[in-house]
């Protein structure tokens, strides 16, 4: 015999069931092979027959379901016990997987109520006090019903993300507990040969029965579409929607498993979907009644853009992660940043130092980049602001940006409406090679009248694939005059393997023999 007091608290509004089998003389064993390809097929690996038969029900009905070891419970006058329970705090247990996790007092677990031990981490993963093995001869099967949220909380604090706890997150009927149950006991008894002895099932609060109602007209109105009623009969039967009809008004009474079915926008979009969405015909949006409101923060971010960008700045998007900082993360992303930052500067200035050794490669004289981000400091979120520029002699440098910045804002503002606010778009993306690249440089005297774009096209053509950037960075002409100093930088890269000097020195060598049968004279 088995008992299933439920000790767990649960909302008045949210129905569930818990239902325990009991089957005595099982034979632990290899699956048959239809049983192995269809859980292969679903990506799933073949444990036992007593498990399979666990995962196939789930995957076919959507009930999760879990199998216990009744022999390493506690019986007491012929009777065994499982229970639902809130975890206490800092319990731990082994799941199946061979790995403890501690848990919270917000958790809930199967437990052996004899021994108040935790079997399982309930909705997510079973555990290993009571999993089955060869020497298994009676099991306890559990089918139950746990609230989606609560079982969502749970996996992602575990990180323990499962199959059963992905289709208890996605909120299932507490009717099928009794389908699953029923259709697993079968399941094992023609693959064990082991006996039923019996059932116990806790389901104080039935699930009530969901009715919505729509009209033709609203299902019409709502989707631009002329269906006629016997066109949407058609459509619920097809659902096996039991309904009745009154005028041009339908109350459907929705199927136990159908939860999603409550509203009557709801029906609209079951329509829609059976029909066929090219049935629905595109109409633009009516014209707003009131004027747009532009979100303050938005519009003052996209006056920044707009501004620096078109001062030749870049934008960059640095971690929020660091070192240290006034508040701590809960789920680390690893165990050096453990911290939400509390300025962009420190990131921002190390993605400056990374760019000025690519300046070359993206074709820069100075390297100036900006951020807009979050930042955390003493308990408040706000959104900061920080440029960094390379200081190049001649160059204006980070304060005489930061004080153009201010002065335009204090004429313009966060600007007054969308039509007012100059959007950055991006002309084009193109992939990079994630090689490291070689620079070389190439002088040569050119007769007097020479533009450098024909210099550089020969250099071009003689280069091959192989260069990736090429600009003029230096001119000369002596006081003699009659000819002309061109000095141009090359930047080489693959995008198949990292390049050699020898690599380089090739390109350069025909790049030499080019322009000499110019008559133009390398320096």
């Amino acid at each position: 015999m088995i008992a299933f007091p439920i000790a767990a608290s649960r909302k008045s509004f949210r129905p569930y069931s818990n239902i325990a089998g009991y089957i005595r003389g099982v034979q632990v064993g290899p699956s048959p092979e239809w049983l192995k390809k269809a859980l292969e097929s679903v990506g799933q690996r073949s444990i036992n027959n007593v498990v399979d038969a666990t995962n196939y029900v789930m995957f076919n009905l959507g009930q999760p379901l879990h199998a216990f070891d009744a022999g390493q419970l506690i019986e007491k006058d012929g009777v065994y016990s499982i229970k639902v329970r809130k975890a206490r705090s800092e319990e731990r247990m082994v799941a199946l997987d061979e790995k403890e996790y501690t848990l919270s007092d917000s958790m809930l677990v199967i437990a052996d109520a004899r021994a108040d031990s935790a079997i399982g981490i309930a909705g997510v993963k079973g555990g290993a006090p009571a999993s089955i093995t060869q020497e298994t001869s009676d099991i306890i099967i559990e089918s139950a019903n746990f609230e989606g949220v609560s079982v969502r909380k749970t996996a992602a604090a575990l990180k323990l993300r499962t199959d059963a706890s992905s289709r208890f997150e996605q909120v299932i009927s507490p009717e099928i507990a009794a389908y699953g149950m029923r259709a697993v006991a079968d399941l094992i008894l023609e693959l064990t040969g082991g006996e039923l002895v019996g059932f116990v099932d806790e389901y104080p609060v039935t699930q009530e029965k969901m009715t919505a109602s729509v009209s033709v007209s609203h299902i019409n109105k709502v989707l631009g579409t002329s269906f006629s009623a016997p066109e949407i009969v058609r459509i619920f039967e097809r659902l096996d929607l039991a309904h009745a009809q009154t005028g041009d008004t339908f109350e459907v009474h929705a199927p136990f498993e159908r939860l999603d079915l409550s509203i009557p926008e709801d029906l609209v979009e079951e329509v829609a979907r059976i029909a066929g969405y090219e049935h629905v015909p595109t109409v633009e949006l009516p014209p707003l009644s009131t004027p747009v409101e532009v979100n303050a923060g938005f519009a003052r971010s996209e006056r920044i853009r707009a501004f620096l960008c078109s001062l030749g700045f870049s934008e960059v998007f640095t971690s929020v992660f660091t070192t240290k900082g006034d508040r701590v993360v809960l789920n680390k992303v690893d165990g050096v940043k453990p911290h939400l930052r509390r300025s962009i500067a420190e990131s921002l200035q190390e993605a400056l130092e990374r760019n000025i050794r690519n300046k070359d490669l993206l074709g820069l004289a100075q390297v100036k980049i900006f951020e807009i981000g979050t930042v955390w400091k003493g308990g408040i979120e706000e959104t900061e602001v920080e440029i960094a520029v390379e200081n190049v002699k001649g160059q204006k440098k980070t304060e005489e940006y930061k004080k153009l910045l201010e002065e335009h804002l204090a004429e313009y503002g966060a600007g007054e409406s969308y039509e007012d606010l100059p959007f950055t778009k991006a002309l084009r993306y193109e992939p990079f090679s994630k090689y490291p690249f070689i620079v070389r440089d190439i002088a040569l005297w050119v007769p007097d009248g020479t533009q450098a774009d024909e210099v550089l096209d020969i250099i071009r053509d003689a280069s091959g694939s192989l260069l990736v950037r090429s600009a003029l960075f230096d001119e000369f002409t002596p006081p003699a005059g009659g000819r002309r100093s061109y000095a141009f930088r090359l930047v080489f890269q693959s995008f198949d393997k990292t390049l050699t000097d020898q690599d380089a020195n090739e390109r350069m060598e025909s790049v030499n023999t080019a322009v000499t049968a110019k008559g133009w004279q390398v320096r």
